[in-house]
């Protein structure tokens, strides 16, 4: 019998390699035209948020290229842009005024620190309890702080800037009802420093307000000391820092996901934003988070990928290296209409209309308010949304505590009464619970049902606990049924040993 022959064996099949998909010559020209607008429009945004916090343009201008070019590596969301921000120049504006600029890096640094625990401890997950109302009074303030930001620069100064300011806000306006093909703000900042150029006319310019880069940026250290004290003085900032940086950009991310229908992992986003501005305080920039307006430029323009915010990080920095001499002749009045149009667009008008108004619970427009006035007062978003959350906390407890009905009936045979409880019961709602039963005139047997019920905390058992003494006082029993699985859990685990009422 012949043995069957074995033939050599078959090389493995080999998998092709395939190109990331923004390495095709369609979707990487897509890229990189989107790129360069938000460039383009990056550079006298990226200058204002440099005045606004007190600082040479080149440090606003050097964060916005490493925190993108950054983000991009790192960050959670493709195609999301991140940049120096109006939030975050707000908020680290005091300490350049008090401390200068290495306090201000050291901030960034720590800011960035703080960023990456509280991304590694999973805070992405607590921005569901920030209530829309907080969110709309975050927007709202932060529009409002951009407008007065720009006030300074148009006290004293020549009557030709105000006209000047009103053509700037008349291009942006009208302009995009021609083309959208180039961004409106760039228009209005080409055509009024021609006109500056070309009439020779003395006003307030980009150039007077500092030093624009010439070179590439290198890495230093904050020359700080390293002590408590430092860490005193730079700690609240850095927190108020990491704080409104994590709440805008994952505001922008969640915005990115509707609109674009992707999912995107928000803790790894908010790391990346920590490690972005760890490396940007490094680097000598200003810091930053998401920018929304810039990010939405980005996507409309067909993004979809991390290459464009990586290019436009890039475009950025050669542009200004490249053409400093001329960015310096650009005329405030041009920058502060474009931040003027950033405030109104950022505004959310639609939660300050009459009808918006009466339509809206009082609690809502309450928290909305309250965070747009703590916010404007202190000059902090960080406060005015801790402020903002814990307000609309206390006004949702109020309003909850009384949604619990206690109804009774009494047996047939006048031997035992049940009460029966609905609705959830906390702190705020079961805080007169106790009150609500008729211990001296009860029969011997006393029946709470809790079916309808939920026992949240240690402060309903405790009432428990009391209503029950106060029936054993009197020589009557109490029973409680209905309890679901998770309240009777908590009921056994604390019953009588809270230390009150036995």
């Amino acid at each position: 019998m012949a043995l069957p022959t074995t033939s050599p064996a078959a090389p493995a099949p080999t998998t092709p390699h395939r190109r990331p998909s923004w390495l095709t010559p369609r979707v990487l020209r897509t890229e990189a035209l989107a790129g360069l607008v938000v460039a383009l429009a990056l550079i006298p945004e990226a200058i204002s948020f440099s005045v606004i916090a007190g600082v040479d343009p080149r440090v606003g201008l050097f964060a916005s290229f490493t925190m993108a070019v950054s983000i991009a590596v790192l960050g959670g969301r493709p195609a999301m842009i991140s940049a120096a921000t109006g939030a975050i120049a707000l908020v680290i504006a005091p300490v350049v005024r008090d401390h200068g600029l290495d306090y201000l890096l050291a901030t960034v640094v720590l800011g960035g620190l703080l960023q990456v625990v509280l991304g590694v401890l999973g805070v992405a997950k607590l921005m569901r309890f920030v209530p829309r109302s907080v969110m709309v009074g975050f927007v709202n303030a932060l529009a409002i702080l951009i407008f007065l930001a720009q006030v300074p620069h148009m006290r004293d100064v020549p009557w030709i800037v105000y006209p000047m300011i009103a053509v700037g806000l008349a291009l942006m306006v009208f302009f995009p009802r021609l083309t959208r093909a180039v961004p409106a703000p760039l228009v209005a900042i080409v055509l009024l420093t021609v006109v500056t150029v070309a009439a020779h006319l003395a006003i307030p310019n980009v150039g007077d307000e500092g030093r624009l880069p010439d070179s590439l940026p290198f890495p230093l250290l904050p020359n700080v000391p390293l002590t408590f004290h430092t860490l005193s003085v730079i700690a609240p900032y850095a927190l108020g820092m990491a704080l409104v940086g994590l709440m805008e950009s994952l505001m922008t991310a969640k915005l990115v996901d509707d609109v674009t229908d992707t999912r995107s992992p928000k803790s790894r986003e908010a790391w990346g934003q920590g490690v972005a501005n760890i490396v940007t305080g490094f680097l000598g920039g200003m810091g930053g988070c998401a920018m929304i307006g810039q990010t939405m430029i980005n996507v409309k323009a067909g993004a979809r990928t991390r290459a464009s915010t990586f290019l436009a990080g890039v475009f950025l920095l050669v542009l200004v290296v490249g053409l400093g001499d001329v960015v310096a002749v650009i005329p405030m009045a041009a920058l502060v209409a474009v931040m003027i149009m950033v405030a109104v667009g950022t505004f959310d008008w639609h939660s300050v209309r009459p009808a918006t108004l009466a339509r809206m619970p009082k609690s809502e427009t309450t928290v909305m308010v309250a965070t747009v006035v703590v916010v404007v007062a202190t000059g902090n978003l960080a406060i005015g949304v801790i402020v903002g959350v814990l307000l609309a906390a206390l006004l949702f407890a109020r309003r909850v505590a009384h949604l619990v009905e206690v109804t009774s009936t009494l047996d047939p045979d006048a031997r035992t009464r049940t009460y029966s409880v609905a609705g959830a019961l906390f702190f705020a709602s079961s805080d007169d619970l106790v009150t609500r039963f008729d211990y001296a005139g009860d029969p011997a047997h006393v029946v709470v049902d809790l079916s309808g019920a939920h026992v949240w905390d240690a402060s309903t058992v405790a009432a428990l606990d009391a209503i029950e003494t106060k029936y054993a006082a009197r020589g009557k029993t109490l029973r409680i049924t209905g309890l679901n699985e998770a309240s009777s859990t908590l009921h056994q685990r604390l019953a009588g040993h809270l230390g009150g009422g036995h």
